[in-house]
């Protein structure tokens, strides 16, 4: 395999934090939330980093190439168009699925795929569909996960190998994610990295997280912890990673913190003597195996459903899983559907009278109404929810939450009538 063009040491770049990332001493590149961009409209920030040279990644979250749906052709497109916008040298997603056709839920959140044969053959599929799609490499980040699946046939660095021999697609290794499936799901993140193939590394993310209740939550908004550093450690003794990158969602410190701790993720990887590259296998390796039959993406396909309706939609728990970690995961999935509610429509939290009321609202209405169609629909309806049931209470409140929805619904909210009828049904079901 060709080795990775050198990247260096990098950021997650996030609006909250342009302008101090501008002014971060030595940095080499960053990765941009591809969701978070319009090719078109780049911020100026992002545009004054590539005119110096600062190298930037567009990083997938929505594809779920996990899923045992083929890859939404659209969704490629947009991706490879941010690609292209940002001069990027590769793009990345992640080895999850986010949602369900059958019925059609949305996680909002990364959720692990079960580590078996028909897994990995629906997943190499859809690597190949998205690859051949792509104007650029493509790479595939390992994800956090608070549960395990039961009858799992693989192991993860099986499964990664395994992937990388039949596809060519690179590796995103995030040590955190490493880190936060050994506390969750008992797993030797050393036996995954003397696994998997190092030479299919494209580059290595690093983040912080908090451990509450013996459960590790990969937050983004809490410092890297030593643990975290060790394991990157560890991972540089095996292999020079062709980048290593630093990420920051949310509780963003104050700029000299940041700077630090980017210099102490520089200090672990520049520590010792630079190994030599191994060139691995060559280059363009696709898989020899049959494309997944129908039967096979069914069966990945109810697994999933059955899975991700249990977390969204108060259905049963399947067989076999931790009924309390799915709890957990559940309520973690509402969670954050009300902090991106709220900071894709900030109006609302003043309107139903600041964050408390809100998000008990929120919640409130989460509990029976699973997402079906992202974040920006869901603001809309958690909105027309509350004014069918004539709320809020306060008439100048339910007036501006009206004006609010009408704005951005494009539409007439629902009249008395509307409401009743709609109200009967829901308590009939």
């Amino acid at each position: 395999m060709k080795p990775m063009a050198h990247l260096g040491v990098g950021i997650g770049w996030r609006p909250e934090i342009a302008d101090a990332v501008e002014r971060l001493p030595g940095l080499d590149w960053a990765e941009v939330v591809a969701e978070n961009i319009c090719p078109g409209h780049l911020p100026e920030a992002l545009l004054r980093l590539r005119e110096r040279g600062v190298r930037l990644v567009p990083h997938g979250v929505s594809l779920g190439l996990g899923g045992a749906d083929r890859p939404d052709p659209a969704k490629l497109a947009a991706l490879g168009e941010r690609a292209v916008a940002l001069g990027a040298p590769l793009v990345t997603e992640h080895i999850a699925f986010v949602r369900s056709s059958s019925p059609a839920l949305e996680a909002g959140h990364l959720l692990p795929v079960p580590r078996t044969r028909d897994a990995l053959d629906v997943l190499c599929e859809n690597v190949r569909i998205a690859q051949d799609a792509l104007p650029v490499p493509l790479a595939l980040e390992n994800i956090a996960a608070l549960f395990s699946w039961p009858g799992e046939e693989l192991t993860e660095g099986q499964f990664l190998t395994e992937l990388v021999e039949r596809t060519g697609v690179r590796l995103l290794i995030d040590v955190a994610n490493l880190h936060t499936n050994r506390v969750n799901r008992g797993e030797d993140p050393l036996a995954v990295l003397d696994a998997i193939p190092l030479e299919a590394l494209a580059y290595v993310h690093v983040a912080g997280g908090v451990e509450r209740g013996g459960i590790w939550h990969d937050t983004h908004a809490h410092p890297v912890p030593p643990a975290v550093l060790d394991l990157l450690a560890a991972l540089r003794s095996r292999v020079d990673p062709p980048g290593v990158l630093l990420e920051r969602d949310d509780d963003f410190p104050p700029e000299p913190e940041l700077a630090a701790e980017l210099a102490a993720v520089r200090a672990v990887v520049t520590a010792g003597p630079r190994l030599p590259a191994d060139p691995g296998p060559a280059a363009g390796a696709r898989d020899r195996h049959a494309a997944p039959d129908e039967a096979t993406r069914t069966r990945v396909g109810l697994g999933q459903a059955a899975l991700l309706s249990a977390l969204v939609a108060g259905t049963p728990v399947p067989e076999g899983f931790d009924r309390m970690r799915i709890r957990v995961q559940s309520l973690a999935l509402a969670a954050k559907r009300a902090d991106v509610v709220a900071r894709l429509a900030p109006e609302l939290p003043g309107i139903l009278g600041g964050a408390g009321p809100y998000r008990t609202a929120f919640l409130s209405y989460a509990k029976g109404r699973p997402m079906t169609a992202g974040y920006r629909r869901d603001a809309l309806d958690f909105a027309e929810h509350l004014l069918i049931q004539d709320l809020p209470a306060d008439q100048a409140a339910r007036r501006r939450l009206t004006a609010w929805w009408r704005e951005r619904a494009g539409a007439r909210p629902p009249g008395r009538v509307v409401r009743w009828a709609r109200a009967l049904v829901g308590r009939a079901a």
